[in-house]
């Protein structure tokens, strides 16, 4: 079972603007320049960075979203924070 993960994301205010930025990593943009530029988060001056986090530290869709992938998967998910695109780096 999977107890930590390590994960990027960007935060934005539309499901649009997530699957726009989803479709450009998708075709190889670079995740960190693009949450540097688009993302809401204060993590976006780490490029969408949130370091390793286990369960219970983040809201339920974004927990979802972060433990049921694989390291490499994009994923979309919303919060009441606004539209995440999630990069999971490493799980253990």
């Amino acid at each position: 079972m999977v107890e930590q993960v390590h994960c990027v994301h960007i935060l934005v205010k539309t499901q649009k603007e997530a699957k726009q930025l989803k479709d450009r990593i998708a075709s190889g943009e670079e995740f960190g320049a693009l949450a540097q530029q688009f993302s809401t988060c204060p993590s976006k001056a780490q490029g969408g960075d949130l370091g390793w986090f286990g369960r219970g530290q983040m809201v339920k869709p974004f927990e979802n979203a972060a433990f049921n992938g694989q390291p490499g998967d994009l994923a979309v998910c919303r919060t009441q924070f606004g539209w995440h695109v999630i990069r999971i780096l490493e799980q253990k």
